[in-house]
């Protein structure tokens, strides 16, 4: 059973002051629980030690999947591939932090890799900042805490500036309209950004306006536009390459020509879809970690329940849990089930005494950096789940 620690929840003000009102607002009523769970040193430890393991599996994999010209096979949209090969043989273009997805790792169970969040993660003010306030505020050791979150995503964006010495050091960001969520993420990107010596400034992708002769501008409010040599977006690339194909085909002439840097690269493609499971683990299967992943349904194999998921699903949409014959045991719907799917392992998450399920969330900005837990009645996570802060004994 997991062990938990009860804490005291952070007043609304100090959200207000951070500038975070999604986490007061009606759209996150009880998302932050007042519960932590206890991580124990060694399991922290491991935790560390398997982000920063199956990150460099996951370059191997990627390197596998464009020599062998596979990238139609783990469904990146066709679009995409030459921006995807231009940014990956290209070190400046640096991949400025994603987070592992994990099952077990507490409790005595086995850390399992569920997905690799690469290109667009979230949650990174609960995880780098708040969970560190319910420490301080509830008189818990600050330093009780797998979590340099922050610091990661300093060091990087200096390590970007450092791969980009002939660049104007100037990040805009981007997110869509109407995710207040998202904001808040790119806010705390924007503070890490300034600490590291970037200039910083924030639009809406609708207000940017993209040229594959000069580059990518942005308004500044006196009727003109600035341009800028770095551009982070918090939309998913499989969005750009199937819903704006014009500005797909711009983003690749932009790149190629050297005019932008665009975070996180297109390369993080690689790593997003789910079906580089099946490589990682035709090409790694002593990996502890990793669980067996296919591209076909392993159809009436005993003593083998799994999990069927498709390429690019989010929030824990289009997945399924089958039996060991193959049944469906529990489905989640959603709006991507025309996308392929991998079949992969059940792995066992662990529960508390409530019968919660728990599912850990590892950023990884370089090196693993920091971690925190999502929650939820049902094994499928999805954007219904708790974000559950911990505690290192």
């Amino acid at each position: 059973m997991i062990q938990k620690q009860d804490i005291a929840q952070l007043p609304n003000h100090v959200f207000k002051e951070l500038g975070w009102d999604y986490f007061i607002s009606e759209d996150a009523a009880d998302y932050m629980t007042t519960e932590m769970v206890v991580v124990q040193e060694n399991e922290r430890d491991a935790f560390y030690q398997a982000g920063n393991r199956l990150y460099d599996l996951f370059v191997q994999a990627g390197t596998y999947v464009l020599q062998h010209n596979h990238l139609d096979k783990i469904g990146i949209h066709r679009n995409l591939h030459e921006l995807i090969r231009i940014s990956w043989d290209d070190d400046r273009h640096l991949h400025l932090f994603g987070r592992f997805d994990f099952a077990g790792g507490v409790d005595g169970l086995p850390i399992k890799l569920l997905e690799f969040n690469a290109d667009t993660p979230t949650s990174l003010p609960e995880t780098a900042i708040i969970q560190w306030a319910q420490l301080k505020a509830n008189d818990l050791p600050e330093e009780g805490q797998f979590n340099h979150v922050y610091d990661a995503l300093i060091a990087n964006f200096e390590r970007l500036k450092d791969l980009n010495p002939d660049r104007e050091p100037a990040i805009l960001f981007s997110t869509l309209r109407g995710a207040p969520e998202d904001d808040d993420n790119v806010s705390l990107l924007r503070e890490a950004a300034a600490e590291a010596g970037f200039e910083t400034k924030f639009c809406y992708v609708d207000e940017v306006n993209f040229s594959e002769l000069e580059g990518i501008f942005a308004p500044d409010g006196r009727g003109s536009f600035t341009r800028f040599d770095f551009w982070f977006k918090l939309v998913p690339w499989e969005y750009i390459a199937e819903e704006e194909p014009d500005l797909c085909r711009i983003l690749t002439q932009i790149v190629r020509r050297d005019l932008a840097v665009i975070l996180n690269p297109a390369y993080t493609m690689l790593f997003q879809s789910k079906g580089i499971l099946k490589y990682l683990w035709d090409l790694f299967p002593n990996e502890p970690a990793l669980l067996e992943a296919s591209l076909e349904e392993p159809m009436g194999r005993s003593n083998f329940p799994f999990v069927q998921k498709v390429f690019f699903g989010r929030e824990g949409a289009n997945i399924s849990i089958h039996d060991e014959i193959g049944l469906p045991v529990e489905v989640r719907g959603g709006d991507y089930e025309k996308q392929p799917s991998v079949y992969q392992a059940l792995a066992q998450l662990a529960q508390d005494d409530q019968g919660q399920y728990y599912q850990a969330g590892v950023f990884f900005a370089y090196e693993a950096c920091g971690m925190g837990f999502r929650r939820s009645p049902k094994r499928i996570i999805d954007n219904g789940a708790q974000f559950v802060g911990h505690l290192v004994q």
